[in-house]
């Protein structure tokens, strides 16, 4: 099938598709936040004060527009910006995601940067809005993190000279075989991209399969997993301990943190902590929910065991109860939380399918556990449990009897969080070789900026007693 036949029926499903997903996109953007006159962005419609941003940028070949979907992708965005801004000081950016949630941590990220990351939300992908995005931003390049691909976009980006590059790309299985079931309209929306910069070997094979030309395809490693740049704010793990010491958390308790935990997840896993709690009296809950709009609505699931949680957002003093637990309702603290955690069980991987990204709190070397539902993840499951730097159990039953044998032996912990950094380590430089193939011709500057390999975050909690508490 050709290109121009594969986006004239794109474009003729897509208007239908977009009336039926549009109420409860609208819901979704209420529930976390977002706002209406965000909706005139979508559509190419950009407020003044984000065009004269935009015009204070880098123009022609020093303007890149990056797209991130959401916060994962926007922490993955972000890490690559920072390092292009350090090695090509010229550069200006342009950093678009579809979610609130997201747009938030972008523009967190923004502010930091004198001006030269604008931060949009991302345009819908009906012909005329894209070109008129793109003639608007006039970016030299544009990279699309991850494996967002948006057909009119980049058929508008390749008709205005534009180079379209996917970074950090990846390709489950499971979705590659969902996109092969069409691989009649996907091939040639495929076979447009410049280059795909993947994260493993295994997504080479994937990527050529839908359409993309093997010789444009190059494996640069996992961005996220790169060691490199990956130090926690120490001000923010600062102003974290404050949080613990405020909610009457010791530092020498044992600290159990369940993140990114989808519905039904929080209450399933607090129920096993209670049991754990039977025998380390002194253990702490600590729970990360992904969609922080659920926190009133935990709360009253985690009452109804008995606990008496307190918000991260309202904290006031110490709440008794039968097991100390803190409900995190902002965002943008996961990383660090993970560095003050004696042990991470990660979400969506017992009650949802496809399972939360493990690759931070490994990274901050601490024993990461998750359940039998990690589908979004296999490649990294599967170098990590070669590794033994996690555990993946079948069961919750399963997954009280390997924290408690965890908590048991501080040797083993140690071990577990070295064996899963070393896992990672096969990473370290991907960010810099990502931008060495966005920049082809920048590679005497970019090669002079040596790679220097950062210690690993250790834990900064002081390491509890391995005998169980007595203490109520």
């Amino acid at each position: 099938m050709s290109k121009l036949f594969s986006l004239l029926l794109y474009n003729l499903l897509l208007p239908v598709g977009l009336i039926f997903m549009l109420p409860g996109a609208v819901r979704k953007m209420r529930a976390r936040g977002g706002r209406w006159s965000d909706l005139a962005q979508r559509f190419g419609f950009l407020p003044k004060a984000k065009r004269q941003e935009i015009a204070q940028l880098a123009v022609g070949r020093d303007r890149l527009w990056l797209h991130a979907v959401s916060v994962g992708e926007v922490g993955i965005a972000t890490k690559l910006i920072a390092r292009m801004l350090k090695d090509l000081p010229r550069l200006g950016f342009v950093l678009t995601t579809s979610t609130p949630t997201g747009y938030a941590m972008a523009e967190e990220f923004s502010a930091k940067q004198n001006g030269r990351v604008v931060v949009l939300y991302s345009p819908v992908d009906l012909l005329w809005v894209g070109t008129r995005f793109l003639v608007q931003l006039q970016p030299s390049q544009m990279v699309l993190i991850e494996a967002e691909l948006w057909p009119n976009m980049v058929a508008s980006a390749k008709k205005l000279g534009i180079s379209v590059s996917m970074a950090n790309a990846r390709l489950s299985a499971r979705s590659e075989q969902r996109f092969q079931k069409f691989g009649f309209f996907i091939r040639p929306v495929f076979a447009m991209l410049d280059q795909v910069l993947v994260q493993e070997l295994g997504d080479i094979p994937r990527f050529a399969g839908l359409g993309v030309d093997p010789a444009k395809i190059h494996h640069t490693g996992s961005i996220k997993f790169d060691p490199q740049g990956a130090a926690v704010d120490e001000v923010q793990l600062a102003q974290l301990r404050q949080v613990l010491k405020q909610a009457g958390i010791a530092e020498t308790q044992p600290v159990l943190l369940l993140a990114s935990t989808h519905a039904g997840e929080e209450v399933l896993l607090a129920r096993m902590a209670l049991n754990l709690q039977a025998t380390y009296k002194d253990l702490v809950l600590l729970i990360v929910p992904r969609h922080v709009e659920r926190a009133a609505v935990i709360c009253e699931e985690l009452r109804s065991l008995g606990i008496e949680s307190q918000l991260r957002s309202q904290l006031l003093s110490a709440v008794p109860g039968k097991m100390q637990t803190l409900l995190i309702d902002t965002t943008g603290e996961l990383r660090a939380w993970q560095c003050l955690a004696t042990l991470v069980v990660v979400g969506k991987s017992f009650l949802a399918e496809g399972g939360q990204n493990p690759a931070e709190a490994v990274m901050a070397q601490k024993p990461v556990l998750f359940g039998p539902h990690m589908e979004n993840f296999e490649s990294l499951v599967e170098l990590l449990l070669q590794n033994k730097g996690a555990m993946q159990v079948p069961d919750i039953q399963s997954l009280e009897a390997e924290l408690a044998r965890l908590l048991a032996d501080k040797v083993l912990r140690d071990s577990f969080g070295a064996a899963g950094y070393q896992a990672l380590a096969a990473h370290e430089g991907a960010t810099l070789r990502t931008v060495s193939r966005l920049f082809p011709n920048e590679g005497a500057i970019i090669s002079s900026f040596h790679l220097q390999k950062e210690p690993p975050v250790a834990d900064s909690r002081p390491v509890q007693n391995e005998t169980p508490s007595s203490s109520g």
